[in-house]
């Protein structure tokens, strides 16, 4: 589902066989390495050497190095993100493949988060590590500055970040260098010294010079590495070099522009017509090189080869020698040069030549990139809307969304789809702010080209069709049943019988809305035409959401076995590189295995969906899902600390993203914790104002109030029956069944608790039961002895059912736990059954990293359970933990 990243970017540059040696230079950055140093920031000019004393100076340091050549491509976010992660993976093999995945799905995660986990991972790398940053100032983002400030802040001991740059970063370069933590080196130790430009220009460059030349270009260049190399070029074949050394003289730019129309002039014409075509490429191959030519006399390859031969500002990037680039420095040049030479309509063709190369070869965002540049709107347009568009790929919206932004409003205007895609870029790129405007825009723009009782021909009817699909999204996130049946229908209305894949996500917005409503026969049809479209068009993202979606209304049904399957399908589906959405089927997983009462199961799934739904936090609030649900895990594994916890984080996340319509399944929540802590009173706060009847008749119940318990669930109940809610139906019988126990309605409570097993058997429910505690158990025993002494209701499976149930009641986790409890006695706070786990695995002498592999837990967990079972033991390190559970008895 992934486009490979450019590997050539992570390829460290080779030492050159001919360099001047800077020994000086490289006495410093190894004392600052020793010194445990955090950074080295190379901060100059461009043609300053940054790169080749880098290369010079890692090729002996004896630590291992991860390298990424950056580009302002990876001005976004995540785009930078991979690349760093894959350079961590140069060092250990396996580092940050989960977050890789991550960053690369339609849906990244938030930047804190991912450097988290990767600086939990890292520092599992026992060696010293050098990571190096080449042309830093590329990248022009807030984001990124402060990912790498995070970094810096956080880095394990063992690591050592360089930054080469030609302008200093947007760090906290003053507090590092107070610390002691910063190696600086900047243009003034960077320039060459009079003996290091003899060097250069007689040995490394060929010429011949005298001390005294040597010293006047030493002096105008002012010690410029790039400045002496290109009067270096200049001067080769020169038979009098005082002349030209005499006249070398002028501002930095002149000369620069001087020296490159000397250079330039003295190749041959294949040569700089070359040069000057191949400009336009960010990177070069021969066969690229060769398409930007009418001719068939072009040698892409040979050429470039040549250029490299020649010394002539052209940087190999890969050992393979098939792609190159320019110097960054010769290449601006060479544009500027391209310009004079050529008039825009002539650049545009070679824009639109490589964009034919890149379309060809199955490129397709680089084509659009190119199509762009030639302003070539027709092409641009057809190519960002080809299938092959990665636009799953961190960034990719952006990109188009930019040159969408750069087009003048009257192309806007005369092309409404182009409005529309804007709108559509936002919503790919998780954004909605600005989504509505771009599409009354469209609407606006569709106005002046249609009449207003006219007929629409089939484009326009499907551009219409686009804008309703667009509104229904927005509502669908917002949780607008009506609104969204409304813009769906619309959508259904307008949009081409062809449009399949629109057709089949609106369809699954009409299933969705339906669902809110509590039609979930009507969801359930729905989710079918839904899944039937998307597989008429291999549409592999819309067949794995409309599955999901049927697990959900089997899951609602009480249908565990066939939910169970259906989420396993997906799960078998995605499971080499699950996208965020596949979250859905992991927690619908956890919640099967929780209600099947196998919590180590459910505690791996939900904490596998919890990471996906990372991603998507922002607009989705699939995150306080995992939350709800964790917090319900917890008090079940006995850690209300943990419960609250979590249930602190989707409070948070709600208030943050404006996902009020999660509030009162918070406020529930909140309200069984209290249950969970005996504070009656608190859980009636929580639930006085919200809409949630079962919670309040449970808390009525706890409060010894069963009469009004049963006001609410007796109605409550035949609203389920009358629409099918099977689930709540469900809940709301097991709730009668404890209010009549309460009430010590004896025959009333056999009957309806029999109810329940019935409804429940199918679906092997478990916990639905023990979680109600001993009232649950003592009504069960009874059942059994009333059956037993009544054979002629005896059902043999449904008695089977719940001698499972009962025998759940005592099982080995329920008296494992009672035994721990006042082993634990002694404690600030009770270990849950997970933290007993990690400490029994830290007793027998497990790394970290071991016990994630163990229990299947991510790093960040186990340091998280590590911390947790240090404060309750009242302990600060491994040793005295061990001492201390020893002591009680816990292992």
């Amino acid at each position: 589902m992934s486009e490979p990243l450019l590997l050539t970017k992570l390829y460290i540059p080779p030492p050159r066989s001919k360099i001047v040696l800077r020994p000086g230079l490289i006495t410093r950055l190894n004392e600052g390495l020793a010194a445990g140093r955090k950074l080295t920031l190379i901060s100059a000019p461009a043609g300053f050497g940054k790169t080749t004393l880098v290369s010079e100076w890692i090729a002996d340091c004896g630590s291992p190095v991860g390298w990424v050549s950056l580009d302002e491509g990876d001005t976004n976010p995540a785009r930078f993100l991979s690349y760093l992660v894959t350079a961590f993976q140069l060092i250990k093999t396996g580092i940050g493949e989960r977050l890789l995945v991550a960053l690369q799905s339609r849906e990244p995660p938030p930047i804190e988060a991912v450097l988290t986990d990767l600086i939990n991972e890292i520092t599992s790398i026992p060696d010293h590590f050098i990571i190096v940053l080449d042309d830093y100032h590329s990248v022009e983002s807030k984001q990124v500055d402060q990912a790498v400030n995070f970094l810096i802040e956080h880095q394990p001991p063992q690591m050592h970040l360089l930054i080469a740059s030609r302008e200093d970063p947007t760090l906290p370069l003053a507090r590092l260098r107070a610390r002691g933590q910063l190696t600086e080196l900047r243009a003034t130790d960077l320039r060459f010294s009079p003996a290091e430009a003899a060097d250069f220009l007689n040995q490394v460059m060929g010429l011949s010079l005298s001390y005294e030349e040597v010293a006047a270009l030493e002096t105008r260049t002012e010690g410029w590495i790039a400045g002496l190399q290109m009067a270096a070029l200049s001067m080769r074949g020169l038979l009098e070099t005082g002349d030209f050394i005499r006249s070398f003289t002028g501002s930095h730019r002149f000369v620069l522009d001087y020296l490159m129309e000397e250079v330039l002039e003295r190749q041959r014409e294949v040569v700089q017509t070359f040069l000057l075509r191949t400009s336009i490429l960010d990177r070069l191959c021969g066969p690229l090189c060769d398409a930007l030519f009418s001719d068939s006399s072009a040698f892409g390859q040979q050429t470039l080869e040549h250029l490299e031969h020649a010394n002539l500002f052209i940087v190999s990037l890969d050992s393979d020698r098939c792609w190159y680039r320019y110097h960054h420095l010769f290449g601006d040049l060479l544009r500027k040069r391209l310009e004079q030479k050529l008039t825009s309509e002539g650049i545009a063709k070679l824009h639109i030549q490589a964009s034919e190369w890149y379309e060809k070869n199955g490129l397709v965002l680089d084509a659009f990139k190119h199509a762009a540049a030639a302003n070539d709107i027709e092409r641009a347009e057809r190519l960002m809307e080809l299938k092959e568009m990665p636009l799953h790929l961190p960034g990719v919206p952006l990109i188009i969304l930019k040159w969408l932004e750069s087009l003048p409003l009257s192309v806007l205007n005369s092309k409404p789809a182009l409005w529309w895609k804007q709108a559509a870029m936002l919503m790919a790129s998780y954004q909605t702010i600005g989504v509505e405007e771009k599409l009354q825009a469209t609407e606006a723009a569709l106005a002046t080209k249609t009449q207003p009782n006219g007929e629409m021909d089939d484009w326009t009817r499907n551009l219409f069709g686009k804008i309703a699909f667009a509104r229904a999204a927005l509502a669908a996130t917002g949780y607008q049943a009506e609104t969204t049946l409304v813009y769906a229908n619309r959508a259904m209305e307008f949009l081409h019988p062809k449009s399949t894949a629109y057709r089949s996500e609106v369809t699954q917005y009409i299933g969705f809305a339906r669902y809110l409503l509590g039609e979930r026969d009507a969801a359930e049809v729905a989710y079918k035409e839904a899944l039937s479209l998307a597989q008429s068009i291999r549409d592999n993202e819309g067949v794995m959401m409309a599955t999901i979606r049927l697990g959900q209304i089997h899951e609602l049904r009480n249908h565990l076995h066939e939910a169970f399957e259906t989420y396993q399908k997906v799960v078998r589906m995605t499971e080499a590189d699950p996208p965020p959405f596949a979250t859905l089927a992991y927690i619908g997983l956890a919640r099967i295995y929780y209600n099947w009462n196998d919590l180590d199961k459910a505690e791996k799934y939900a904490e596998q969906s919890h990471q996906l739904a990372r991603l998507c936090e922002q607009v989705i609030d699939r995150l306080i899902s995992c939350e709800l649900f964790y917090s319900r895990l917890k008090i079940t594994q006995k850690d209300p600390v943990s419960a609250d916890r979590f249930l602190t984080q989707a409070e948070q996340h709600a208030r943050q993203y404006g996902y009020t319509v999660r509030f009162p399944d918070i406020a529930a929540a909140r309200a069984k914790l209290c249950l969970y802590n005996g504070d009656t009173d608190a859980a009636a706060q929580h639930v006085q104002n919200e809409d949630r009847w079962l919670v309040r008749a449970e808390v009525l119940i706890a409060q010894g109030n069963p009469s009004a318990a049963l006001a609410i669930i007796v109605p409550h109940r035949q609203r389920m029956e009358e629409r099918k809610l099977a689930d709540q139906l469900l809940v709301t019988i097991v709730l009668q069944a404890l209010a009549l126990h309460a009430l010590d309605e004896k025959d009333q409570t056999r009957q309806v608790l029999k109810e329940s097993l019935t409804l429940a058997e199918p679906g092997g429910f478990i916990r639905l039961f023990v979680d109600a505690g001993k009232p649950m158990r003592l009504m069960l025993q009874d059942l059994k002895s009333w059956i037993d002494r009544h054979p002629e209701e005896q059902d043999q499976r449904l008695m089977a059912y719940l001698e499972k149930i009962l025998a759940a009641f005592a099982s080995p986790t329920e008296i494992q736990a009672s035994k721990l409890m006042s082993q634990q006695s002694g404690l600030i706070e009770p270990l849950s059954q997970r933290e007993l786990e990690v400490l029994k695995l830290i007793c027998q002498g497990q790394s970290n990293n071991d016990i994630c592999k163990q229990l299947y837990l991510a790093l960040d967990t186990v340091k998280g359970h590590n911390r947790r079972i240090f404060e309750k033991l009242q302990v600060h390190r491994r040793t005295e933990a061990i001492a201390r559970a020893r002591e009680l008895n816990l292992i």
